[in-house]
Formats: C-alpha cells, sequence, structure tokens
C-alpha cells in the first residue's frame, strides 16, 4: 500500500502564496509521475499541475505563470508552489501519484486533499 500525506493550504488573501507538499510512503518501489488536481465546490475535479519522474512539468492554463510544480525523487515528495493566488483558485487541492509498489504493480494514489483559499 502506498499512502500519500498532504501538508500546506490554509487561508490567504488574493495575491498572496501558499505552498502545498505532498509525501509518499509505503511499499514503494518507484514513484512515476505526480501531479496536483483541485475540486471546487460544485465542480468537477481538474488538472492543476503535473510532473513526470524525470521532471517534465504542464500546467492547466488558468495557472500557468503563476504556480510551480516540483519534486524531490529521493524523498517521494511533490511540491506546488502557488503565488499570485485568486479567489477561483479556492478548491480542495488533491495529490495524485502513479506508483509502483515493492510487488512491481503500478497504481493510482490520492492524497486526502487540502482546503485552499483564497479571499478577495
Amino acid at each position: 500500500q502506498v499512502q500519500l500525506v498532504e501538508s500546506g493550504g490554509g487561508l490567504v488573501q488574493a495575491g498572496g502564496s501558499l505552498s502545498l507538499s505532498c509525501a509518499a510512503s509505503g511499499s514503494i518501489f518507484r514513484i512515476n509521475a505526480m501531479g496536483w488536481y483541485r475540486q471546487a465546490p460544485g465542480k468537477q475535479r481538474e488538472l492543476v499541475a503535473a510532473i513526470t519522474r524525470g521532471g517534465s512539468t504542464n500546467y492547466a492554463e488558468s495557472v500557468k505563470g503563476r504556480f510551480t510544480i516540483s519534486r524531490d525523487n529521493a524523498k517521494n515528495t511533490v511540491y506546488l508552489q502557488m503565488n499570485s493566488l485568486k479567489p477561483e483558485d479556492t478548491a480542495v487541492y488533491y495529490c495524485n501519484a502513479d506508483a509502483t509498489n515493492r510487488w512491481y504493480m503500478s497504481y493510482d494514489y490520492w492524497g486526502q486533499g487540502t482546503q485552499v483559499t483564497v479571499s478577495s
């Protein structure tokens, strides 16, 4: 089993910054792609940013230039630096990982979610 534990998030004023982190632990052989998704009330969950094991990234158009995803493979951790936050960034943010466990089986794993609230 692989567990994802998120930290960070909270309440910030528009224009401010927040950082999220997500650490994977458990029966890990290798963490492949990692990413952050978000879900606002009444909306579908959407991809915010993703990063491959080699460091290639992609972002939702709405966050390009404001958010930065990074990872530390040695720590099995992914980060999301969020700058110039807007009220429309308010959502529950979920960490996602495509992980290969020690039995060489790959699955998609999710964190429990962390609330980000941006006040206007």
